[in-house]
């Protein structure tokens, strides 16, 4: 049996590579599964050994990452504020002895800021903070041997800072020697660097802000119905997460529904759309069920909990949103690979753009010193490791806003890539509301025999019963009403009732009227005292967009397949109204399963059903898609839910939604790449002129945001 995955927050992170130190670090403990993001900072993975996991994270701390212990991963929100906020004081401490630094750039600056000794004294503390802040994780990335981001900065800080001091004990008292000082650049590298950060941390909250607006859906407090000595009713506000099962609620109009819940009394009109995506409020009264988070529109109702805290629906879907940000597409092992060994390449680089600078070129020490100093700089590749994790954030979000729960980050990339859509029939394609098709009447008028559809049929549960009596109900009232003494349903047969002159009515399927006829011509059958009086056909109706939505898959180059246990005719007919041209009728489960494995091993497949007989082929696909009111195995076996079950279109939101995001992280790994490629040649030949290092450091936080900025753009892309 597969084990719990754990999630825990992580600190000290402040780039990919860090992630990818953390990653080594808790899978050379044997964990499995380890997944480190760096947007979101946590670490998850799967193991229950408590030894592994403490040496995990005591190994995490000696590299200078902070990884909380389950029982306190609680905390992880506010201690993430703490983190960002910690950065922002540093980087406004920085700035503060950074800019006197800068003075003695402008003409007209005031001698003080040429005084080699006030320089020193200025750059000092800025060093110290850079060194506090970055070297540790610098230092704990060689000893892992996955040297990360802050190595690159310590060492480009450090290199101008040691030249700089090298310059003034050699040459103290000399006219000109501030003009060979770069105490700036070495303060301005850690500032700008630490100003990429704060701008990183605050875009990233942006990025996984959906969560955040899911949270924000349920409600703070909430009205206890309770009763006092004397039996009357008071109200009482508590805070909601002290609702209690069982507990009375009383919700008025503009309130939102803290608990899910049964109502007991009242009517109201509900805004569902968190669930759903369907704006049109939905008009519910006693015996009904409603969600946490949804909207009261109009009308008072009492409703008693029946699931609170991190059973209502609204907690599963946060749960849900939050663990599929938290992974990653397989597109992103490509930065992950290019960002592990970028580092020591990039250092690699460095080195010998001095060399080549000094040795070859015969520039001066200081140039070559400030061409090398800005390679090292101008090099990180935290973009690269921020394009797929933005993306993936800000589209599942997205995806959860309109009623799409992705399960998995995975899933968008082999969504966008599928090129085989199976489907099952009955509440996947069809509405799972029979209708009358024709009536075949033998003794007595069609209305006569409608009113006997309804006044049998209510008296069964079964979903076909249920169909036709709420059809029949109108030619019902038209006729005298039927009184039945006696009613008795056999389950997969059909119902026997008498009326009060002792006749025998039964209305059920073939098995009960196979006495009577020759050939099983109808879908229903109707007796009166064991003599065939009507025969009954029905069809399943389709879904009104499921026509559209084929035509379009088609158009996408995608293959439409129908799958089903029902009948030969039945499944052809409405793969025929619906548009699908491959047709696989009166199938097993097991011979649905072999079906979808020789499916996968052709092109990405996506099963899309709702039952308990479709979960194994659900499970079995690349994909699987099932819908809010399926089966709890089908859900479960699915790595995407449909949260509005009537509207079949949102499968086409939903593949939409997962290209955007695709192309997005494409998008974000090309600007990293190609900021990568051209920055690195402009820094070594010197481009970039005396002060490289400065833009470079510059350049480098300004790339990150770039990135942030385009997975931001998903949010409001009109797709």
């Amino acid at each position: 049996m597969e084990s719990e995955k754990i999630v825990l927050p992580v600190e000290g992170m402040t780039c990919s590579n860090c992630a990818l130190t953390v990653t080594k670090v808790f899978e050379k403990e044997g964990l499995q599964d380890v997944n480190v993001n760096i947007v979101t900072g946590e670490v998850s993975f799967r193991g229950s050994e408590e030894e592994k996991i403490t040496t995990a994270i005591n190994k995490a701390a000696k590299l200078g990452y902070t990884v909380h212990q389950p029982e306190h991963s609680v905390t992880h929100t506010h201690e993430h504020h703490h983190v960002s906020s910690s950065a922002e004081k540093k980087f406004y401490i920085c700035l503060t002895f950074t800019i006197p630094l800068l003075v003695h750039m402008f003409p007209g600056a005031p001698a003080l800021s040429h005084n080699p000794v006030f320089q020193l004294l200025f750059c000092l503390p800025v060093l110290l903070i850079g060194l506090s802040y970055f070297g540790k994780s610098a230092l704990g990335s060689l000893l892992a041997r996955v040297p990360n981001m802050d190595v690159l900065v310590i060492l480009g800080s450090l290199s101008a800072f040691v030249y700089s001091v090298a310059q003034m004990v050699l040459h103290y008292g000399e006219e000109h020697l501030h003009s060979g000082l770069f105490f700036e650049t070495s303060a301005s590298i850690i500032t700008l660097i630490l100003l990429g950060n704060v701008l990183e941390q605050r875009s990233v909250k942006q990025t996984a802000s959906a969560v955040h607006e899911l949270n924000k859906l349920q409600p703070q407090t909430a009205k206890r119905i309770v009763k006092d000595a004397d039996g009357k009713e008071l109200i009482k506000e508590i805070q909601s997460r002290d609702i209690n099962v069982g507990d009375l609620l009383l919700i008025n109009s503009g309130d939102s529904i803290p608990v899910d819940g049964e109502i007991i009394s009242g009517e109201a009109e509900i805004n569902e759309s968190m669930l759903t995506g369907e704006s049109i409020p939905v008009v519910k009264s006693v015996s009904d069920l409603v969600t946490g988070g949804t909207v009261i529109i109009n009308g008072t109702i009492k409703i008693s909990a029946e699931k609170v805290g991190a059973e209502t629906t609204l907690s599963q879907i946060v749960s849900l949103v939050k663990n599929a940000q938290g992974t990653k597409p397989d597109i992103q092992k490509i930065g992950d690979r290019i960002s592990a060994v970028f580092v020591p390449v990039v250092v690699s680089i460095a080195l010998l753009t001095f060399l080549i600078t000094f040795f070859i070129a015969g520039k001066t020490l200081q140039v070559s010193l400030m061409n090398s100093i800005a390679v090292l700089v101008i090099s990180c590749p935290c973009a690269m490791g921020l394009a797929a994790p933005t993306a993936v954030m800000v589209g599942i979000g997205r995806a959860a806003r309109k009623g799409i729960l992705i399960k998995e980050g995975s899933v968008v990339e082999k969504l966008s890539k599928a090129k085989i859509f199976v489907f099952d029939k009955t509440g996947t394609l069809t509405t799972g509301d029979f209708k009358i098709k024709n009536i075949e009447s033998y003794r007595i008028n069609k209305e006569q025999i409608r009113s006997l559809i309804y006044h049998l049929e209510k008296h069964s549960s079964h979903p076909i019963a249920k169909s036709l009596a709420k059809e029949c109900a109108v030619e019902s009232a038209l006729t005298d009403e039927i009184i039945f003494s006696d009613i008795k349903e056999d389950k997969g047969v059909g119902i026997n009732a008498w009326d009060n002159n002792g006749n025998l009515y039964s209305i059920g399927s073939y098995r009960m009227a196979k006495h009577l006829v020759k050939e099983n011509t109808h879908n229903i059958y109707l007796l009166k005292n064991n003599q065939l009086i009507a025969g009954i056909n029905i069809a399943d109706t389709l879904k009104k967009d499921v026509p559209e939505l084929i035509s379009i898959l088609k158009s996408r180059g995608i293959r439409t397949v129908l799958l089903s246990g029902d009948k030969k005719e039945i499944c052809e007919a409405v793969a025929r109204e619906a548009g699908i041209e491959e047709v696989h009728s009166e199938v097993l489960p097991s011979e649905k399963l072999l079906i979808i494995e020789k499916l996968t091993k052709k092109n990405i497949t996506v099963m899309i059903g709702d039952g308990i007989n479709d979960a194994p082929s659900l499970a079995k696909a690349h994909v699987g898609i099932s819908f809010s009111d399926s089966t709890q195995v089908a859900m479960q076996a699915s790595q995407v839910v449909l949260l509005n079950k009537k509207n079949v279109s949102e499968l086409l939101s939903t593949i939409k939604i997962c290209s955007a995001t695709v192309q997005t992280i494409k998008q974000n790994f090309f600007w990293a790449f190609f900021y990568n490629v051209a920055a690195i040649p402009l820094a070594a030949i010197g481009l970039l002129g005396t002060y490289g290092p400065m833009i470079s450091a510059f350049s480098m936080a300004f790339s990150d945001v770039v990135v942030i900025g385009n997975s931001l753009r998903l949010k409001i892309k009109h797709i």
